[in-house]
């Protein structure tokens, strides 16, 4: 059989002194808690009807429902406090979102709109360089075209003046020099 020491509420056990400890045995600490707290609700209560007793307990019970029930409203206020704010913090993280992705497709498309300017300045200075370039090699061709032209006409004059100077004698060099300074003189008048 237990010691009547092992069932109650110990304080702690007697060989130990100085150590707390509760008895989690329900069985054997309900009825002896409850004949406690009957004893001495009878010793403080004497004088006082069980009606009367009965009464207070109700008054103490329903004191403490109240301040349960006032306490469980409060934190279903702070609950409703913190769903409309957590509601209000979702609605502007939606709204940052929506004007983030906003700045993401303007800043993609600005981007693609730069590299397609870009793309297209390249092109049209591409295309004048090779325009500049076929300039340069056409005038560049026209010069050494005239170059050799010079050249020829210089060798065709020396050779004919050599053939000429071999063939010809004063008097008919004379008249070839006239009626070319003639030529050159009708030429000038026409062109005045």
């Amino acid at each position: 059989m237990k010691n009547i020491t092992d069932s109650f509420l110990c304080l702690g056990s007697w060989p130990s002194a100085g150590s707390f400890g509760f008895n989690t045995d329900i069985l054997a600490t309900n009825p002896i808690n409850l004949s406690v707290v009957l004893g001495v609700l009878v010793f403080f209560g004497k004088g006082v009807c069980a009606s009367c007793l009965f009464q207070r307990l109700s008054d103490l019970l329903d004191n403490r429902k109240q301040r349960i029930l006032r306490t469980i409203r409060n934190s279903e206020e702070l609950r409703e406090g913190a769903i409309e704010q957590l509601e209000k913090a979702q609605a502007r993280l939606r709204k940052v979102e929506t004007e983030a992705d906003r700045f993401r497709v303007n800043g993609y498309s600005e981007i693609e709109r730069e590299k397609w300017n870009l793309i297209n300045s390249i092109y049209t200075t591409s295309e004048q360089l090779k325009n500049y370039k076929n300039e340069a090699i056409h005038f560049e061709q026209q010069r050494v075209i005239n170059q050799v032209r010079q050249r020829v006409l210089q060798q065709a004059l020396q050779g004919a003046l050599g053939t000429l100077n071999s063939c010809l004698n004063n008097e008919l060099h004379l008249r070839t020099v006239n009626a070319n300074i003639g030529m050159f003189g009708a030429m000038k008048e026409k062109n005045n």
